[in-house]
């Protein structure tokens, strides 16, 4: 049996008393909301805090509200609950669907937003028991000094994989951060950074308080399309997920586009999508974006299956994305 080993656990009511919390024990504290990445990799002595601090009764953190121009969500709201929401399904259906692909239904009505934009890199040779990576001898991520997919020890490679991560920066959302200190925004692509060590910018006192959906221009149609490749549906992590976002007019020509791919690296990748504007959203423009971004993804051994393998489903995924986007159109006719 895997047991964690032993920590103080807070339970605070307010964001004061989080904060607080934080800024007391700093970088001996955890952050647990639903407690599905957590609690495992608390078993498997990935992380050993002195201090677990749960959000689970702090007011204000839970709750999706619509502004003229943008949706908030809190970052204790449940996967679920944005799976099933009928305002996100209005504004932000591909949200939604990313949303809906995360885990099983039991794991999305426990798990947050926020743990889901913060799940730690994950990778082959550092998601193990204790003993398994004992016998490895380790991996620079955790305890060791070798990278057992680059077989240097200079920089960890793990993949992020949180999949409404590939949809929000697809939507240009921004986050809240919060410490003791004062608040600060800034976009969700510079809230990640490219190092499977620690792949977010979050400081040892600092909460992930909330996200803001800028809504679509009235004046255009925004089409949204997500797909992930795992290998159960029912609950396996990403070997890729893909999201599109299209800014079309009534001819769908391209006014805008937006392109992110995820679990490849230890930061999702943006695709550069400029050279889009302009042209008209078919089947061969979607199959000139999955070339460009096929010929710009290079797998890594630290997720299972083969590389090879899964650097052609980057072509077949972008184009699955893609044609989910124009299906959104077709429903609406």
């Amino acid at each position: 049996m895997l047991r964690m080993q032993p920590f103080t656990a807070h339970y605070p009511t307010t964001l004061d008393d989080v904060t607080a919390l934080l800024d007391a024990h700093g970088a001996s504290a955890m952050i647990c909301a639903g407690g599905t990445d957590v609690v495992p990799n608390l078993k498997h002595e990935l992380f050993a805090p002195e201090h677990v601090i749960h959000l689970a009764h702090v007011h204000g953190l839970h709750g999706i509200t619509e502004h003229s121009d943008k949706i908030t969500i809190g970052s204790t709201t449940t996967i679920d609950a944005i799976a099933s929401n009928n305002l996100l399904q209005t504004h932000a259906p591909g949200l939604c669907d990313a949303a809906s692909h995360v885990a099983g239904p039991q794991l999305r009505r426990m798990g947050t937003l926020g743990g889901n934009l913060c799940l730690d890199t994950r990778c082959l040779y550092y998601n193990q028991t204790y003993f398994w990576r004992e016998a490895l001898g380790f991996c620079l991520k955790k305890d060791g000094t070798t990278c057992h997919v680059t077989q240097t020890g200079k920089r960890c490679v793990a993949a992020s994989s949180n999949d409404t991560a590939t949809m929000l920066i697809c939507l240009d959302a921004k986050v809240d951060l919060v410490a003791k200190s004062g608040l600060r925004t800034l976009s969700l692509i510079d809230f990640y950074k490219a190092d499977g060590m620690k792949n977010n910018v979050l400081s040892p006192g600092e909460l992930l308080l909330r996200v803001h959906v800028p809504k679509a221009d009235s004046t255009i149609k925004r089409l949204e399309g997500f797909a992930k490749l795992r290998h159960r549906s029912s609950i396996d992590y990403p070997m890729l997920s893909v999201g599109v976002r299209f800014d079309v007019d009534d001819d769908l020509q391209i006014k805008n586009a937006r392109a992110t791919l995820n679990a490849l690296a230890a930061k999702p990748k943006v695709i550069q999508t400029d050279w889009l504007t302009g042209i008209r959203l078919d089947e061969a423009t979607i199959n000139q974006l999955a070339d460009y971004t096929y010929a710009r993804c290079t797998p890594l051994t630290n997720i299972c299956d083969d590389p090879d393998w899964r650097k052609e489903m980057v072509r077949v995924y972008m184009k699955r994305a893609c044609q989910n986007a124009l299906a959104r159109l077709e429903a609406r006719a």
